[in-house]
């Protein structure tokens, strides 16, 4: 059964807003006091949280589908709905946020580093915060924003200062077990480290962590193996340690042809050129294994790499190699900068910025694109006429309805506001400000009443343009 999985595919959705309540007041001899409708509650949010006690995505790979709770909605007597909870989800240390097209959405690497993955939807307001000196007894209330739902992609990088790479067998999962107090599984048959192992070395002064990456094989890069599973795990490393088998049984390998094969498998991965090597002869405790380090060790030496001979079964060669690692590590966490504390940057909004645009799309309909329209319109509620007037006074007041006028939009023409695939689309009659003089009943705005000429000469167009058809669709020229 599968112990760790390091990417998987996230479907979060956080918790919608609970609706306002539309309620007046009503006690005995006190017939009409007032509205008192209390708001809606907000939806809980999906929060990603690293936990350093977690170390694998497995919880996720069974259970992919996480919502966080509604909001609840308000009632009367003035009492507000219940916010809804966070979900709150745990996550290893290292754990990389992407979209599903593969953009890095954060880098979560520290204890208690948090993301939201999805906002939570805001709760709309009861007809008593609604209530003002021009409608002083609201018929309506807000509706609940829906909260946000999508999929991303987690991917576990692995956090470690050194990691151990090599073809399979090569005593990789041998010498983690003896630098550190890991005990990971260790057998004589091909790929038998399935997940990347850590350990924690002290040399000296100085605590490191070491990982021990799956082997790899020729075409580990582009899939073949196990490589390309956990390649992502090294990105992290500050050294790159390449475990050579001095007495592999296999006639065509040799130390050499393996590290040059390693090598091009990194390369091809890209992006871990910069990173320093060394080169562990492993095995030497056997005679075989000694005799071909010492015939390989001044050719890899004349390429560059600082060469050391271990044998984790004898235990020879540990320290110096401990050490060398660490003055390694040292001198890359000198060199990493320093940690600022993170700056609150305040952006305020361009004078002429309205928040909002407008665009022509086609004769007749017009866009209307931005974050408050949008709200907006999921908050009202349209089998009622007043809040749909109250929308209507609201994006004038935004000056959507200027805008609209400057880029050509006539009574009767069609305006849609939201994206493509989820959009409210209405006809368009420039708007008279509603007063308190302009109300009747609750509920009700008597704007919806007055008529509407551009909507009558589109349908008188229409029935035309059918009656033409019919008789055209009637006409026998034989």
């Amino acid at each position: 059964m599968t112990t760790f999985v390091d990417r998987v595919e996230l479907h979060v959705a956080a918790g919608n807003g609970g609706h306002g309540c539309a309620s007046v007041h009503r006690e005995k001899f006190k017939p009409l006091g007032g509205p008192d409708g209390g708001n809606g509650g907000r939806g809980g949010d999906v929060i990603l949280v690293v936990d350093q006690s977690v170390t694998t995505l497995l919880d996720y790979h069974h259970s992919p589908h996480r919502k966080a709770t509604n909001g609840k909605p308000g009632e009367g007597g003035n009492r507000s709905g219940k916010d809804g909870q966070d979900l709150v989800l745990p996550v290893p240390d290292g754990t990389v946020v992407l979209d599903k097209q593969g953009n890095v959405l954060a880098d979560l690497v520290g204890q208690g580093t948090t993301y939201v993955a999805a906002e939570g939807g805001r709760g709309g307001l009861g007809n008593a915060a609604l209530a003002s000196a021009r409608r002083k007894a609201p018929g309506f209330a807000l509706l609940g924003v829906p909260g946000q739902a999508g999929d991303v992609v987690l991917e576990l990088k692995t956090v470690a200062d050194v990691a151990l790479v090599g073809y399979p067998s090569a005593g990789k999962s041998s010498l983690i077990s003896v630098l550190s107090a890991a005990r990971p599984k260790i057998a004589d048959y091909p790929f038998t480290t399935l997940v990347p192992n850590l350990g924690v070395v002290t040399a000296g002064s100085t605590v490191y962590t070491v990982a021990d990456v799956p082997g790899l094989i020729p075409g580990a890069s582009q899939g073949r193996g196990l490589g390309l599973e956990f390649l992502r795990h090294v990105e992290r490393c500050s050294v790159l340690v390449h475990v050579l088998d001095t007495a592999t049984l296999e006639s065509d390998r040799d130390p050499v042809s393996d590290l040059d094969v390693i090598e091009e498998e990194l390369r091809q991965y890209g992006g871990l050129e910069d990173r320093p090597r060394i080169v562990v002869l492993n095995k030497v405790d056997i005679p075989d294994g000694q005799d071909l380090a010492d015939m390989i060790r001044p050719d890899l030496e004349a390429r560059g790499y600082r060469v050391f001979e271990v044998s984790a079964v004898a235990h020879k060669g540990l320290k110096e190699l401990s050490f060398a690692l660490a003055e390694i590590v040292a001198e890359a966490r000198a060199a990493r900068p320093v940690e600022e504390a993170t700056r609150i940057v305040i952006r305020p909004k361009a004078v002429d910025d309205a928040g909002f645009t407008v665009r022509q799309e086609e004769e007749g309909l017009f866009r209307v694109r931005g974050e408050k329209p949008e709200r907006w319109v999921r908050q009202t509620d349209f089998n009622n006429d007043e809040a749909v007037g109250y929308l209507a006074d609201r994006l004038a007041r935004l000056g959507v309805e200027e805008e609209l006028m400057k880029a050509g939009a006539r009574a009767g023409d069609g305006v849609a506001i939201g994206p493509e695939d989820n959009a409210v689309v209405f006809d368009w009659e420039p708007t008279v400000m509603a007063g308190a003089e302009m109300l009747g009943r609750r509920g009700e705005d008597h704007r919806f009443e007055a008529p509407r000429p551009a909507a009558q000469r589109r349908r008188d167009r229409e029935a035309e343009r059918d009656e033409a058809l019919k008789e055209y669709e009637g006409f026998d020229p034989f």
